[in-house]
């Protein structure tokens, strides 16, 4: 078995966002030897953080090809196609659903058009996908969760799994939990959701306010919902690197 192979495509353009951004493509091991097959796919933000610690945040990265890699030639998950997206000086504004006062925020729509109208069409079209929901991902941790969660619910018809790792349910005095009791979501995507218990005060709270109103409208634990509190677990980098293998063998399980 060939190892994965990581593909970059350097300052890509959008109509919706001011900031060109890199964007970084795992495929899966023996991709090119099997030209007939087509792949899952999952979203990531942060892409910088993902794969190389020479771009990722403070040198720690998440290790991502490595344990997709590994994961898939044990058979603990299925092979996919993982495709992280850099961000830019403009995270907070493009992360975020809704603005408040001295943080700014609430471009995650245009976000959204980005990643759906420009991103995902170019990935489907240049990579063997499946493109359909049930197979098509989103993910992130802190900000990058909380947006995750919010396009993963707002356009389930798109993205049918959805990993939010240590999401800041705090935007907006919990903006997200008020949108997920009000928002129609069908179908419902399959949600791998955690936080860690040194993360700092009511983070645990706010998480599980969030997965409750999930549980209110219908997700069932192991079914479609998968929710950890990391006891010790803090709000970085090498922390996130420690859940890839198991949220991807939760939303991509083999066979």
């Amino acid at each position: 078995m060939t190892p994965g192979q990581l593909r970059k495509h350097g300052q890509f353009r959008s109509r919706f966002l001011r900031n060109q951004r890199d964007i970084i493509i795992y495929l899966p091991p023996d991709y090119d030897q099997q030209p007939q097959r087509r792949f899952p796919v999952l979203y990531l933000h942060d892409g910088q953080n993902l794969f190389d610690g020479a771009t990722a945040f403070n040198g720690q990265d998440w290790h991502v090809g490595q344990t997709a890699d590994y994961a898939i030639s044990a058979g603990l998950i299925e092979p996919l196609i993982i495709v992280g997206i850099y961000n830019t000086k403009a995270r907070i504004r493009e992360y975020t659903p809704t603005k408040v006062p001295k943080l700014g925020g609430g471009r995650a729509d245009r976000y959204a058009k980005f990643l759906i109208e420009e991103v995902k069409p170019f990935v489907d079209r240049d990579y063997r996908t499946q493109p359909e929901a049930l197979r098509t991902g989103i993910g992130g941790s802190s900000l990058g969760g909380l947006v995750s969660i919010y396009l993963g619910l707002k356009f389930s018809y798109i993205f049918g799994k959805i990993a939010a790792l240590s999401p800041s349910v705090w935007w907006n005095q919990r903006v997200i939990v008020r949108f997920a009791a009000a928002a129609p979501v069908e179908p419902r995507p399959r949600i791998w959701l955690d936080i860690g218990t040194r993360e700092g005060p009511r983070i645990v709270d706010d998480v599980e306010k969030f997965r409750d109103v999930l549980l209110a409208k219908g997700w069932q634990y192991e079914r479609d919902l998968h929710y950890e509190r990391v006891e010790g677990a803090e709000h970085n980098e090498a922390a996130w690197a420690a859940r890839v293998g198991p949220f991807l063998q939760f939303l991509f399980p083999p066979g």
